[in-house]
């Protein structure tokens, strides 16, 4: 029996706060043990294989070419450039990738709740077929079933906006170099910094209980007055200050503009095509998730259905559409390593491919690779999780 009124002390081990902290403790020891075990075993058979280890080969000359980069590269130049090339090939397609699938799928899901039979059929049927379908079967039907059976170029098929189609790519008009483009690109930058200001103005207006600028309106005009003042203010008009080469048939092939390989074409299309319907499938959900009181108020105020969709239902849907988007972006960007099947350039292609085979620095060039990859989804990711934050709803 204890003299004083105290309970006595717990021991130590009794304490949930120190138990966390020990096992903890112990996990991070275990991995770091792990991985020094991993770097040991690695040293030990390189040695053995007589391989060097380092990342010194990236200023070394490559002997290799590669068409179509974006970056330019020939050989002589190093392997670093290389990789630089592989990425830009890779950022491009998956950007351009990103947007025509996130259009497409904003359309396609809205289409799939149409009270029209024949668009939610067909919006439907475009849903399973594509998200069904490997990505690599389609890339590859895009490539050689496609794109392959076109025409030569003497044959090409002509395109709407100057477009020329053909079995070597597609091609298109292309600016040549003049000061009118370069204040057009100004102003396409004053018109986004200028748009940006709007919207926060825009918000901040609305959460003082103010009407909302149009930014429907305002957004669009701001973006097609301002660069067209700039590349009046620089050459004193705008026609024939935007001088453009078009692509035509010279001899036996197509010259003139620019040219996108078929196997980027192809990419772009297998990509956005199954991302898209994967997009959809997101957008259908997050409008069906919006109360169907919104529209119910939205119809007692008079609005139209296309007014509803837009001010009343979007807005609301977008909260719960942005986290798997973000899922489905880095799904995208990390599908873009399959062109390696179709022969496009990409970072896997050319990293994996020459730059591998040439110098024989597997490790570092694998993990070169898999480190660039891991720095654009998580890129991808942060870019995403602000605009989430900037949708959400602030708390009162």
């Amino acid at each position: 029996m204890t003299t004083s009124g105290r309970a006595p002390r717990a021991a130590w081990w009794g304490n949930p706060a120190v138990r966390a902290f020990i096992w903890q403790a112990l996990l991070v020891i275990a991995v770091i043990s792990l991985f020094v075990w991993a770097g040991r075993n690695v040293a030990a058979n390189l040695r053995a294989s007589n391989i060097t280890w380092g990342f010194g080969f990236l200023t070394e000359a490559a002997n290799f070419d590669i068409t179509g980069s974006l970056i330019p590269f020939r050989a002589g130049d190093t392997y670093a450039r290389a990789l630089l090339a592989g990425f830009g090939n890779t950022l491009a397609a998956a950007l351009v990738a990103i947007l025509i699938a996130t259009a497409l799928g904003f359309v396609v899901g809205v289409a799939r709740l149409s009270r029209n039979v024949l668009v939610a059929r067909f919006a439907a049927a475009y849903v399973e077929a594509l998200r069904n379908t490997p990505l690599l079967l389609q890339l590859l039907v895009w490539y050689n079933v496609v794109l392959k059976s076109l025409p030569g170029p003497r044959q090409s098929i002509a395109l709407p906006g100057g477009l020329l189609l053909n079995n070597r790519g597609l091609y298109g008009p292309w600016p040549v170099a003049a000061p009118g483009w370069s204040a057009l690109g100004l102003g396409l930058l004053a018109a986004l910094a200028v748009s940006i200001g709007l919207a926060v103005w825009s918000a901040r207006r609305r959460r003082a209980g103010r009407a909302p600028l149009a930014l429907w309106l305002l957004t669009p005009l701001v973006f097609i007055g301002l660069p067209l003042a700039a590349v009046w203010l620089t050459a004193g008009t705008v026609a024939g200050a935007l001088p453009v080469t078009w692509p035509e048939l010279r001899g036996f092939n197509v010259g003139g503009g620019v040219t996108l390989l078929p196997e980027f074409v192809a990419l772009v299309l297998g990509l956005s095509l199954y991302t898209s319907a994967f997009i959809a499938e997101i957008v259908r959900s997050g409008v069906q998730a919006v109360p169907k009181g919104q529209r119910e108020a939205g119809r007692a105020l008079g609005l139209r259905e296309g007014q509803i969709l837009r001010l009343i239902v979007i807005p609301q849907a977008l909260r719960l559409i942005i986290p798997p988007l973000a899922g489905q972006y880095l799904n995208l960007t990390k599908n873009s390593s399959l062109a390696v099947a179709i022969g496009y350039p990409d970072l896997v292609s050319i990293g994996a491919g020459p730059v591998l085979q040439n110098t024989g620095q597997a490790l570092e060039v694998i993990s070169l690779i898999m480190l660039i990859y891991l720095a654009l989804s998580l890129l991808t990711a942060l870019l995403m999780n602000w605009w989430n934050a900037r949708m959400a709803l602030a708390e009162r």
